[in-house]
């Protein structure tokens, strides 16, 4: 008889067609297909009586997928559960336990690989461990979390903020964060006023003829500087020119220009050089990652990690075979293996030279933050062997992007340190002094390969700036050629874009490395941020929801407060702290605050009863119904509840199956036309978009939305045609539309 194939069990079927090319014949290689147990839909499903106990369920329509994993696992001699190395890898690992017999549960083994080649696989194998149970309910945690926020908040929402189109809508504890900091910025900027000031630039001439860019620095040894607050009083501006000195306004600026260009005694005053150092950055952890693309490929972070996934999972490199080009991309460790280091400095001496190799490998170990999750390594190439040029005929133009400033970014961190001389020179005649800074690279270092970008801020060339001609000395005479008034207003502070949102969430402790993404694209998909020209803005939308939250729910929709639940659910993944103390913690300040605005929540009457209309979700939408249900059917929408009008948009058609009218009605999953006669008559009809399908050119485009409130694209002959698009489609000759992978959420 046949020896039983081991089973291994992985989330995605690309992961698993990479690693059935590694593993042989006596393994069969299995995908979960992502999560397979979930919270109810139509309910809480957490028991906050009992220890915030989680009701998890098969999810709808993996049936098939669950009954399969059954069926190899009966068969097999062992099972070993590969999902990805962190908690929310860890869950579903849970989760195969879970729906496997009791039985089967001796058989399971837990391996962890940080990347997806064929000897990190291979060795995960001979080294099986357990499931890691912090790790587990940690995620759980995260999950009851969010779900008791997302579940209680989420209608009184719909109630405080009644729209028409208003189905989307939804609080989260990161998000709500995360749109709370946009707000609060575009109200620093609305509220901001600008304040005047000048500065003066000098040209000046040697006696040879060489010229000098300078600006006016020092005035009676007090630094010039912009004035700190807007409109100053006269006792403001007393305190500030005991120490510095601002030229405040055009008249200001005149009658000193006057004075410096009646001087004629302008010489060095001095002439200091400083040698620094720039080192290399650290190689990328999941949010750097995120915010690099975003700079420097214009990459929204969401499909900054589509790419990387692909990148993880295996790419087929003709004769190699399907290779992982990178380690695991959620992380938030900058540890990096002996092994690959000591091949990037091999690499460095043979492709640079010794002059770029540093005298000892450089660590970035004391970089990463409390808490990281240090098993993992930063995001780096699996092997030196697949260079960009090596894979770049294997490779779509957007991921060789992202995997060359993977691959650049690495080889970088190990490189030596850039050496640059600044030069200043001042310029001084009496009391003023002028100023010009330069500065040479005297060894470029690891600059030769790479260097990070960053946000366009300020004003350039603060000091003058420019070259420094050569042979200045000391007390040598200058001749000012030209003197020019520049007048400056101080700016607003600027708006966020993703990557500097990105930021300002991990420098507050808030998400973690599987999250970053799906903030950005949630607050921007629910419609409460628009971004243009890269930056992220606050629709009325979204400032009237965070107006709401903050005001009822300040102790939870709290930036301190999240961080503070980031950092206990740390501690539990970390078996430092326990699940139920965590989620009282949590619990008390939010039930508090809930209960505190359900009571001064104005009650909806039922005009033909008396009693009380509560929010309802059906088949189509929310709407109101009367609790006295069935003895009183009054219902009523959201639109006319916010004041509308309780005259139906009529289309203009009628309906085919009983000839009344057909109106404009709101669901679930966007507008649809259906019958004014409803729930007498059931017809309904999806509106169009007037294009044909680009993909089986017979099917017409809809909007649709998925069950997470997410706008796509998709053909009206589902499921004959599978066409899906995030974008809206455009004619060839455009840019072609962002495909939707159906492994990233479900719809």
């Amino acid at each position: 008889m046949a020896k039983a194939k081991d089973l291994i069990l992985v989330e995605s079927p690309s992961k698993a067609k990479t690693i059935n090319k590694y593993v042989g014949k006596n393994y069969v290689v299995e995908a979960t297909v992502g999560h397979i147990r979930n919270l109810p839909k139509t309910k809480l499903g957490i028991d906050v009586e009992n220890g915030f106990t989680p009701t998890l369920l098969n999810i709808r329509g993996k049936g098939d997928v669950i009954k399969k994993i059954r069926s190899l696992a009966a068969k097999s001699d062992k099972i070993y559960v590969a999902t990805d190395p962190d908690r929310e890898g860890e869950a579903i690992a849970q989760d195969v336990v879970d729906i496997l017999d009791v039985k089967q549960h001796e058989k399971i083994e837990r391996v962890l690989f940080n990347e997806i080649t064929k000897k990190a696989v291979n060795e995960a194998l001979k080294n099986p461990i357990k499931i890691d149970d912090h790790l587990v309910i940690s995620q759980r945690a995260r999950r009851v979390m969010d779900r008791i926020i997302g579940y209680k908040v989420s209608p009184f929402l719909w109630r405080a903020v009644i729209d028409s189109s208003g189905s989307s809508l939804s609080a989260g504890r990161v998000q709500s964060v995360a749109l709370r900091l946009i707000c609060e910025r575009e109200e620093e900027i609305e509220k901001f006023i600008a304040t005047e000031y000048w500065s003066l630039v000098a040209i000046f001439k040697t006696d040879k003829g060489a010229e000098l860019t300078a600006k006016l620095y020092e005035v009676n040894g007090k630094q010039i500087k912009l004035p700190p607050k807007p409109q100053m009083t006269e006792a403001d501006w007393e305190e500030f020119f005991k120490t510095n000195f601002a030229i405040s306004s055009g008249d200001v600026a005149q009658k000193i220009l006057e004075i410096l260009q009646a001087k004629n005694n302008y010489a060095i005053s001095d002439i200091s050089k400083k040698e620094s150092r720039k080192n290399p950055y650290p190689p990328f952890i999941t949010s750097s990652l995120q915010v690099e693309s975003s700079r420097k490929l214009r990459m929204r972070p969401r499909r900054t990690m589509m790419l990387a996934q692909q990148l993880y999972e295996g790419i087929d490199l003709g004769a190699e075979g399907t290779t992982g080009l990178i380690t695991y991309m959620r992380t938030d460790s900058t540890r990096l293996s002996a092994e690959i280091v000591d091949d990037a400095r091999a690499f460095i001496a043979e492709k640079y030279g010794n002059q770029y190799l540093p005298e000892k490998p450089k660590s970035y170990e004391k970089q990463n933050k409390k808490n990281v999750q240090d098993a993992h390594e930063a995001v780096r190439p699996t092997s030196l062997k697949y260079t960009p040029e090596f894979v770049k005929e294997y490779l779509d133009e957007a991921q060789f992007k992202v995997y060359e400033l993977i691959w650049k970014r690495f080889i970088a961190c190990q490189m030596e340190s850039a050496r640059l001389e600044t030069t200043s020179v001042s310029i001084s005649a009496d009391e003023y002094t002028f100023r010009s800074s330069g500065t040479t690279i005297l060894f470029d270092g690891f600059q030769v390969l790479y260097e990070e970008t960053t946000e366009e801020t300020g004003e350039k060339g603060e000091n003058g700036g420019g070259l420094i001609p050569a042979g200045l000395e000391v007390n040598q005479k200058m001749d000012l050629k030209e003197l020019t008034p520049n007048q400056h207003f101080t700016k607003p502070p600027a708006r966020f874009t993703e990557s500097t949102l990105i930021k300002e969430l991990e420098n507050n402790g808030i998400g973690r490395p599987s999250t970053y993404a799906m903030i950005m694209g949630t607050i921007v998909d629910r419609g409460y941020v628009e971004q243009q020209d890269r930056k992220m803005i606050p629709t009325s939308l979204g400032k009237k929801v965070n107006g709401v939250l903050v005001k009822n729910f300040p102790d939870i929709i709290n930036v301190n407060f999240t961080a503070q639940m980031e950092d206990e659910l740390d501690l539990i993944a970390n078996g430092e702290t326990e699940y139920l103390r965590v989620l009282n913690d949590f619990y008390g300040p939010f039930i508090k605050d809930l209960q505190e605005v359900e009571a001064n929540l104005e009650k909806i009457i039922c005009e033909k009863c008396g009693g009380e209309l509560d929010l309802k979700i059906g088949r189509f939408g929310k709407y109101f119904a009367c609790n006295n249900y069935p003895e009183c059917k009054n219902i009523k929408s959201l639109k006319e509840i916010a004041g509308g009008s309780n005259e139906p948009e009529y289309t203009g058609e009628t309906c085919p199956k009983c000839e009344s009218k057909t109106v404009y009605r709101e669901g679930k999953f966007g507008k649809f036309i259906g019958c004014e006669k409803y729930p007498d008559c059931d017809f309904t009809k999806v509106i169009t978009l007037g294009m044909k399908c680009p993909k089986c050119n017979e099917g017409e485009v809809i909007t649709r939305r998925t069950k997470r409130g997410k706008i796509f694209y998709g053909c009206n002959k589902y499921p004959d045609c599978d066409y899906a698009s995030w974008t809206m489609p455009k004619p060839k000759e455009e840019e072609q539309e962002e495909p939707i992978e159906s492994s990233e959420e479900e719809y």
